[in-house]
């Protein structure tokens, strides 16, 4: 897939996913709690995880049928949901402190502290509120994909995988971490919920967990979800704020472990392209056609050599 193809192809996924998160985040949440949500989830973002779980959809056929379109739509919605909530936590004084996320300022910023952390709380119940839609919605999902969803979605959350990685995040500033301890730490607080995208996307096909494909996908997904964060911390050494749409250079500020000082800027890149290789070759060996893995591959090219 050609990166024209690529922008062509994410244009219309987003439209959809973008669709469907406004109709599911509500307005009418009590006491502007509903106004915070939207400011946190809408209007912004790369999307990746959503695109992920729609191009590992595509690649099983899922998207062929409706049951699949909406559970993919679903599953790509609540991991957005989940993404930002964890995006306006991370952010708020308690924790990395920041002011500035998707070129506005934060939730905490905008509406206070004590409505941020409501704002994410309730995001992330909306998600698996999403995954579960009342009989008669959800074109047919059954509900034993509604439940094999929401338990890959809780697992990368949780203190398996963000909420963990967060956790050693947190407790690592100001000292030096060898590159296994670095790496289970962002394996768990970006690559889970990277990595359950690409999972989910597969599931809405009924795919088996034992079979060749789930295992080269999953195995794409560990390694894309590596990727991601060395290139971020490459982007937050070397790229300004107003690129970002973020704060630069608050890792190092705030003498954080990172792959960029572990490993140096040369060495940091070496290993984003090492990822991005063997996740190639977990497609290749998927036994799903070039075609099929085609926005797979394309994203796992554009994660490796953004600029932001």
């Amino acid at each position: 897939m050609s990166p024209e193809q690529l922008q062509s192809w994410s244009a219309q996924a987003l439209a959809r996913v973008e669709a469907a998160l406004d109709e599911w985040v509500p307005r009418s949440a009590p006491a502007g709690l509903g106004d915070a949500m939207r400011y946190g989830v809408l209007d912004g973002g790369k999307r990746l995880r959503a695109l992920l779980v729609e191009a590992a959809a595509e690649a099983v056929g899922a998207l062929n049928a409706a049951t699949g379109r909406e559970a993919a739509l679903r599953a790509a919605c609540a991991v957005e949901l989940i993404h930002a909530y964890s995006l306006v936590h991370d952010d708020m004084p308690c924790m990395d402190n920041d002011v500035l996320r998707r070129g506005k300022p934060t939730v905490h910023v905008a509406f206070g502290e004590a409505q941020a952390m409501l704002a994410g709380d309730a995001m992330q119940a909306l998600a698996f509120e999403v995954l579960t839609p009342d009989v008669g919605e959800g074109a047919g999902v059954s509900p034993v994909l509604q439940a094999r969803l929401v338990r890959l979605l809780a697992r990368a959350s949780g203190q398996s995988g963000m909420a963990g990685g967060q956790a050693i995040d947190l407790a690592s500033v100001g000292r030096a971490l060898d590159e296994a301890t670095l790496r289970d730490m962002h394996r768990r607080k970006t690559g889970a919920l990277l990595r359950a995208s690409v999972q989910m996307g597969a599931a809405c096909a009924e795919l088996g967990a034992d079979s060749p494909a789930w295992q080269a996908l999953t195995d794409y997904g560990h390694t894309m979800g590596l990727a991601f964060q060395i290139v971020d911390d490459v982007l937050d050494a070397t790229q300004p704020s107003d690129t970002l749409g973020k704060t630069a250079g608050k890792d190092a500020e705030a003498n954080k472990p990172t792959y960029v000082s572990l490993l140096g800027l040369d060495g940091a890149r070496r290993e984003a392209d090492e990822l991005l290789a063997q996740a190639l070759a977990a497609l290749a060996r998927s036994g799903l056609s070039a075609e099929a893995t085609g926005a797979l591959a394309a994203l796992a090219h554009r994660i490796v050599h953004r600029d932001h």
